[in-house]
């Protein structure tokens, strides 16, 4: 019997399932949800209480991009691949990737739009972005890593000749569009239980809680409405919802051949009634809830509504176990794996002709073999092959190994470089924002800079709006009878200049007194008289206060 642990990986949630095989039939043994701070401490606890220390482990790409080629069917295997290895360099040209920081796979599909020709589906990641997933299950026996966009068909059963979409809503939404139980496009949305999660988190301040309350909350359709059951959290499911059904309207109706049936699963699966809602958006197709195929026969105590909420992981097992598209695994075979092949090879002798004397020469060693072929083999004789049998096959194994390790090494060298040129990609991005951040800073703080001197002279202007009034009414108080102010000027900031006349320069000198004194103006300071007939005029100059 064969199992496999399959675990969706995504933001503080998991998902997982253990599944095992015997022959054709399936069975889930455990599965489960867990939120999480420490992610490599809640995998450690999901193998121990699944007893899964030595069971191989498939898990989820993260990020992955899905492109599609037209290559014409009469070509080769090779042409095939180099035609899917062109496509992706010029992909990679025209939006200006470095190709060699991804890792792809590709999987060949009939074209049902254009007869001549085939359909290469291919999955690319970042490479750092997949050493981070293997990197959570170093420790554990990592048996898979593949798209759930592609793994999800894995837990359905279609009819012949159905034509069906998938929609996944876990983190991020994908669409599988499946026709006559063939995938033949993946289209991903942004949006899904992420965001749905997040809004109700906000509130609740629980990612658990934010989860029960979808869980828990009900979409009322036309035909189904219940005004004495509260449903605060609607406005936080609904629009994402609803953009997720635009989307499949859309591929509905573009659809080259009429799609039948709509399956739903993934987080967002789990709202109550969410099947009426695409219904009322897709009244010509049959919208229901994906339920696992390998379980439908077999409920009993459990909620089929449990099983739906980790199909995710339930597809990433099966897919480990053999099922759906094996080219689609972005785990490379190990050592360990390519010497089990090695071991289970069966090897095979051709018979020997009969001569009774011969010298069997390895390297510099020459062994004497002095036996017949005919009657039986003595123990010498016995001895003699086995010796010869394992010299040889130590020599064949220690050139493979040496191939092998070598090949090995080489591929890691190739990976740490793609590695260290991603990475020095990431650091001059880094490099120009800091320029970037540094260069609108400098203009940040002249800003600044003149919008302080704006808000001074603002300050000074509504000060001095003031001042010249209060100075007036001041000098009203003081200016003696006889003296006469020719003109009152603000030449510069709180600069005034006061032109008084008089007969009498005794008048004037008691006004610039009085100035002085009470201290109407600081600083002042007056010009000499100057006498023109009976009039003597001066000029009075100082700041105010």
């Amino acid at each position: 019997m064969q199992n496999c642990l399959g675990i969706y990986i995504e933001n503080n949630l998991i998902k997982y399932a253990k599944v095992s095989k015997d022959k054709n039939d399936f069975k889930v043994e455990a599965f489960g949800i867990r939120f999480y701070e420490d992610l490599n401490e809640v995998i450690k606890k999901i193998v121990e209480e699944t007893y899964s220390f030595s069971t191989p482990i498939s898990i989820n790409l993260s990020n992955e991009r899905y492109l599609y080629y037209d290559i014409f069917s009469l070509l080769s295997k090779s042409d095939i691949q180099k035609t899917v290895q062109t496509e992706f360099e010029t992909f990679c040209d025209e939006n200006k990737y470095n190709q060699r920081a991804f890792e792809t796979r590709y999987a060949l599909v009939s074209n049902i739009e254009t007869k001549d020709k085939i359909k290469a589906i291919q999955v690319a990641v970042n490479k750092i972005e997949l050493n981070k997933q293997k990197q959570h299950l170093e420790k554990h026996n990592l048996a898979g890593i593949m798209p759930i966009g592609t793994a999800i068909a894995s837990i359905a059963k279609f009819e012949k000749k159905e034509n069906a979409l998938i929609v996944n809503m876990e983190e991020k939404t994908s669409i599988t569009t499946v026709y006559d139980r063939q995938i033949y496009n993946v289209d991903t949305l942004d949006v899904g239980s992420e965001e749905v999660l997040e809004k109700i988190n906000r509130t609740e301040n629980s990612m658990s809680k934010a989860y029960e309350i979808c869980k828990d909350t009900t979409i009322y359709t036309a035909n189904v409405i219940d005004d004495t059951k509260e449903q605060p959290y609607l406005e936080c499911i609904v629009p994402t919802l609803y953009q997720i059904c635009q989307k499949v309207q859309e591929i509905v109706n573009n659809s080259p051949v009429k799609i039948t049936n709509v399956y739903l699963t993934g987080t967002l699966a789990v709202v109550n009634n969410v099947d009426l809602y695409f219904q009322e958006f897709l009244p010509e197709v049959d919208c229901k809830i994906l339920k696992p195929s390998i379980v439908e026969e077999r409920i009993t105590q459990i909620n089929i509504k449990d099983y739906i909420e980790v199909n995710s992981a339930i597809a990433l097992a099966m897919q480990s176990l053999g099922e759906g598209i094996q080219a689609l695994n972005f785990r490379k075979p190990n050592f360990m794996d390519q010497f089990k092949q090695l071991m289970n090879a069966d090897i095979s002798f051709g018979k020997k002709q009969d001569k009774p004397k011969k010298e069997s020469k390895i390297g510099k060693i020459r062994i004497p073999i002095n036996f017949s072929l005919k009657g039986a083999f003595d123990k010498t004789e016995v001895m003699l092959i086995r010796c010869v049998v394992a010299i040889i096959l130590i020599n064949i194994i220690f050139v493979i190994f040496s191939k092998m390790l070598y090949k090995q090494m080489e591929g890691k060298e190739e990976e740490i470089q793609t590695l260290i040129t991603a990475e020095n990609a990431e650091i001059s991005k880094i490099n120009a924002n800091i320029n970037s951040l540094n260069a609108k800073n400098t203009k940040y703080l002249s800003l600044t800079q003149e919008l302080k001197a704006i808000n001074d002279k603002i300050s000074n202007i509504a000060e001095m709006k003031n001042s010249i009034p209060n100075l007036l009414n001041q000098i009203m108080y003081i200016i003696p009878e006889t003296v006469q102010l020719t003109s009152i000027a603000n030449t510069t900031d709180k600069k005034i200049t006061i032109v008084a006349q008089a007969d009498d320069y005794d008048q004037l000198g008691y006004f610039i007194a009085k100035i002085k004194v009470e201290e109407i103006l600081k600083n002042t300071i007056s010009s000499s008289g100057q006498k023109n007939g009976s009039t003597v005029t001066v000029t009075i100059e100082g700041e105010l206060p």
